[in-house]
């Protein structure tokens, strides 16, 4: 019950209007406003206040007895959930076309902070609800899992969508590319860190890192940034279709023996350090280019 109390809540009912319908929907037959009180622990003194409201909204109706006497029916829920869904659906359609002609141009483009997991997914997923053209990803599993069933309807509302993933998928979507060179083992070695990596419509971008329990990241929609985050996604797809294409033996070859390779791998673990450094309040030393991080080889 408590459950469902807090998600009729969320969807504009107060605790106690909440409450009275739960129980008049428990019921299964009229109640007046004591028995209401009684059941759902809504006080006397605003059990009437609070049925009216329901009455008012059309999620309860009142029945009048002879003597005077009024009890209460809810409106069933499939009819209630219906009629939600209509009113929601009208407001945002009202707010798709009002809201934006309000919004000032922004005077610079801002960088928001997102300093834990939760925060950083739940942000990756407006980013990715809101792609209406493209749609470019740089994922490991443990964070598909979670996002891949909003790039799946990204899909299929017809965002051209690139996915690089790290990793074996267990539900490939859009045109995913599974990194094989170098391994996703050797990746988080020299990053030091998960990188998610989501950039939508060219418009706005989220870059952040997960290493066990801890995350951070950042969210902008400024256009260099996204550009950025764009290009590294889509060098990254292309360096794994000329691997495909040439062997990977050979690219393993040329990528070990190189001297100009080898010098752009200097900074072991540096990536992650950096992104640690920016996220947390604190200000921990970042190891400097060529350091391993500690517990590393």
């Amino acid at each position: 019950m408590r459950d469902v109390v807090e998600q009729l809540q969320r969807l504009g009912m107060s605790g106690y209007e909440a409450k009275a319908y739960v129980t008049l929907v428990g019921a299964g037959q009229p109640l007046n406003g004591y028995e209401v009180a009684k059941r759902s622990g809504v006080p006397r003194s605003t059990v009437y206040e609070t049925l009216g409201k329901l009455v008012a909204k059309g999620a309860a109706y009142e029945l009048r007895e002879a003597d005077d006497a009024t009890d209460y029916l809810p409106l069933p829920p499939r009819s209630l959930l219906e009629r939600m869904r209509r009113e929601f659906d009208d407001s945002i359609e009202a707010l798709e076309s009002s809201l934006p002609a309000i919004v000032a141009p922004p005077e610079a483009h801002l960088i928001h902070s997102l300093k834990d997991a939760g925060a950083l997914l739940a942000r990756a997923e407006d980013v990715i609800a809101g792609a209406r053209a493209d749609l470019f990803l740089s994922v490991w599993p443990e964070e598909m899992k979670r996002l891949s069933p909003l790039v799946k309807r990204a899909v299929e509302r017809g965002v051209e969508t690139s996915l690089m993933h790290f990793g074996p998928a267990e539900n490939p979507v859009g045109h995913l590319y599974e990194h094989r060179f170098s391994s996703p083992e050797e990746v988080s070695e020299g990053l030091g860190c998960r990188l998610l990596v989501v950039a939508a419509d060219r418009r706005e971008t989220l870059v952040g890192g997960f290493t066990g329990d801890t995350a951070w990241g950042v969210y902008t929609e400024d256009p260099a940034v996204v550009t950025m985050a764009v290009e590294y996604i889509r060098n990254d797809i292309a360096l794994q279709i000329i691997a495909d294409r040439v062997g990977h033996e050979t690219m393993r070859e040329f990528w070990a023996d190189d001297p100009r390779l080898k010098r752009l791998r200097a900074g072991h673990g540096h990536p992650a350090a950096l992104m640690r450094a920016a996220g947390l309040p604190a200000h921990p030393r970042v190891p400097p280019p060529g350091a391993d991080r500690p517990g590393t080889r």
